[in-house]
């Protein structure tokens, strides 16, 4: 459902985004982790076409992201780090857009719905510009959601959002995936990754470090790092990161002395 395939993107000569390659298969949720500035955000807008790409291509459904635009975005919903909601708008009315945007049968009722699942049943009728971030957050993690995309791409979501509703939105994320649906997920949260992803990829400045399932991780690491089979994902990608500024520094060393 998402086809990363040897992805770069360069500003002038710093390359943000290396030969990135992985795909996302129908009833999976991956993970995409990485320190910041690692290259996910990156990669992200790339995939919902808000950066073209400088090399390689990215695919959504099928549909490449920019020969194919309009399909391509009809087929996933996006929720973003910082969402823009149009603040002149009540939160039903932002909805309703949406629901009309994409077709959604029985909009109003699902609008309902929704509202209620967020604990923003009393204040749909508000303006957006009154609400505090996480009440903004939760409406763009329903405006994502009410068309039931088949690819959901989530960069960062639990940004602002209560303990009551970051379980909730843990739980939609998972049961999404349980649907056939493809769930593409961007967090600093190594806990909630290691609890939800069937697969990550670990990146540091925009190269893959690791891929795999939690046991494609371990056993990597326990290998070639000297770690235990059964350790965290934390220790895991900390045990990365070391081994990447080791080599890095070894690479300097050679550079030095050539």
């Amino acid at each position: 459902m998402i086809e990363v395939l040897h992805y770069t993107k360069r500003y002038g000569t710093h390359a943000a985004v290396s030969d990135l390659s992985f795909s996302v298969r129908p009833g999976e949720l991956f993970g995409l982790l990485g320190s910041n500035g690692a290259g996910k955000t990156t990669t992200i807008r790339a995939l919902v076409g808000l950066t073209r790409p400088t090399g390689g291509t990215v695919r959504v459904a099928g549909f490449d992201v920019w020969a194919d635009p309009v399909r391509a975005k009809r087929s996933f919903g996006y929720i973003p780090d910082r969402p823009y909601l149009y603040g002149k708008l009540t939160a039903r009315e932002l909805l309703r857009f949406v629901g009309q945007l994409y077709a959604v049968p029985g909009a109003d009722r699902e609008i309902d719905r929704w509202l209620e699942l967020f604990r923003l049943t009393d204040f749909g009728n508000e303006l957006v510009e009154t609400y505090s971030h996480g009440m903004r957050q939760k409406v763009a993690i329903i405006a994502a959601m009410l068309p039931d995309p088949p690819v959901l791409i989530v960069d960062e979501p639990m940004v602002g959002l209560d303990p009551h509703a970051a379980r909730q939105v843990r739980e939609l994320f998972r049961a999404h995936a349980d649907r056939g649906r493809s769930v593409l997920l961007t967090t600093h949260s190594l806990p909630l990754a290691e609890a939800v992803c069937d697969r990550l990829v670990v990146l540091d400045r925009g190269r893959v470090l690791a891929s795999g399932t939690m046991g494609d991780l371990r056993a990597q690491t326990a290998t070639e790092a000297g770690g235990v089979m059964g350790e965290s994902l934390e220790r895991i990608f900390f045990r990365l990161l070391e081994e990447e500024q080791e080599e890095e520094r070894r690479r300097r060393e050679l550079a030095e002395t050539a």
